[in-house]
């Protein structure tokens, strides 16, 4: 999960080939137990709870910074005491290493 966080995330805009179930299914490895595949495999979503809403905010401003460096974006479902995130890439209509690098970053966070 180490090495998955340190790596950047490269401009994606499409003519690169989505991850497979058997390759998603390895870098899911690389996360915390709490991310899903979903969506036919087109997408990861982990649910992330929080005691409070101060907390659950300071996360997502925390993956925003993230996101912002990275200029990689999360689909968001947010709160009171929660956080949903969802990571697929557009241009290629399915998974990255983008969304996985920045899922990482994510745990690192959480």
């Amino acid at each position: 999960m180490d090495a998955l966080k340190e790596r950047k995330c490269v401009p994606c805009e499409g003519g690169v080939r989505p991850h497979d179930a058997k390759s998603a299914g390895g870098m899911m490895k690389l996360l915390h137990a709490d991310w899903r595949l979903v969506e036919d495999g087109r997408a990861i979503r982990r649910d992330l709870k929080f005691p409070d809403f101060w907390r659950t905010m300071s996360f997502v401003n925390a993956l925003a910074h993230v996101a912002n460096v990275e200029d990689h974006h999360p689909d968001l479902e947010i709160g009171y005491n929660y956080c949903r995130i969802r990571y697929s890439t557009h241009a290629i209509g399915g998974l990255s290493d983008n969304d996985f690098i920045c899922a990482a970053k994510a745990d690192a966070l959480a």
